[in-house]
């Protein structure tokens, strides 16, 4: 815990084009908070971009930052936020800085799509992190040796990531936790109506409809089996054998709680993981049909269009047609 009698910490905050503005402010609010219920000013934040200019959020707000990459002053925690592009203009520079600081021995955070950034700039290697289920696919596909989790938030020594969205808060309850004490974090969660505070062992909620917090034990098991073995399908026979049940006991579990067959639900994840990969990654159709379980591209292609409406190339078509417009930017999802 820190000493509160210290003037105060400092955090830090990159923010490149396209940063997601609900991330930051979900970072910033819960040290504010926590700043009225001690009654003092413990922490203080800053921000950064490349040139020191306004930045452009995902929301399409400007916001005015404090100082640029030459003249960032030295904070407890330098966290990059990125929201929907990972390459930028100004990315060398990013890099370059991110590279600096983690060999001066300074701690390193990532927001969202950050934790992307922070991996090209080589500092997250031998570290566990985390980023938001939607790119994550993409993320093990450019980073196979980084242990990437499905946690809602990660703090492996001096590197913390989060998801996104409301994961923020939990990050920065977290550190509030370790800096002051439970009792203060407890009150900032609710100050913001967060019902439960939640670990870096929670996991995140897996796309539409894909919340299993309250579904059997087996059930869960299973899901993250079929998650864990995309490339390379488990058989329903395994997969039973695995929760310790009968492959009609199976059958049974999954149409009461999720109303389709296992293998329907597999198939659904898969799919779903080759749309990440058509909308975040360069990787050839057929790469794709391979890395998630598809014997054939025709195959794949068939199974992708009953389930989604469209072929592959008509899903990436309108992703290239818009990253085209911005020179230099490619979009790793919303």
């Amino acid at each position: 815990m820190a000493d509160l009698s210290s003037e105060q910490r400092v955090m830090a905050f990159l923010l490149v084009h396209r940063f997601p503005m609900f991330g930051l402010a979900a970072a910033v609010d819960p040290m504010r908070t926590a700043n009225h219920t001690l009654g003092r000013q413990f922490y203080r934040w800053v921000t950064i971009s490349f040139d020191g200019e306004p930045v452009l959020a995902s929301n399409g707000m400007n916001l005015n930052v404090d100082y640029s990459l030459k003249d960032a002053p030295r904070a407890d925690i330098t966290f990059i936020c990125a929201g929907t592009l990972v390459d930028f203009p100004e990315k060398p520079a990013v890099l370059a800085a991110l590279h600096r600081w983690g060999r001066m021995g300074r701690a390193l955070g990532a927001l969202t799509l950050g934790s992307h950034v922070l991996a090209e700039a080589g500092q997250l290697d031998g570290h566990r992190c985390t980023i938001h289920w939607e790119n994550r696919p993409a993320f093990r596909e450019r980073f196979p040796d980084i242990e990437c989790t499905n946690n809602v938030y990660e703090i492996d020594r001096q590197r913390y990531t989060s998801a996104g969205g409301t994961t923020s808060i939990d990050l920065f309850l977290e550190i509030i936790r370790r800096d002051i004490g439970e009792t203060i974090a407890n009150e900032v969660a609710g100050q913001f109506q967060h019902e439960r505070v939640r670990s870096a062992g929670d996991r995140q909620r897996m796309g539409p409809g894909r919340d299993l917090a309250s579904k059997p034990l087996a059930l869960r098991k299973v899901v993250e089996l079929m998650g864990e073995n995309l490339e390379e399908p488990v058989s329903v026979v395994d997969l039973a054998r695995a929760a310790g049940l009968s492959v009609r006991q199976l059958e049974r579990l999954f149409s009461a709680h999720v109303e389709m067959t296992p293998g329907r639900y597999y198939i659904t994840l898969r799919l779903e993981r080759a749309r990440a990969l058509l909308r975040q990654t360069p990787m050839s159709i057929l790469a794709i049909a391979l890395a998630t379980g598809f014997g054939s591209q025709s195959y794949f292609a068939h199974s992708y269009r009953t389930h989604f409406g469209c072929l592959p190339s008509e899903e990436r078509r309108p992703i290239q047609q818009a990253a085209s417009t911005t020179p230099g930017a490619r979009s790793l999802g919303g």
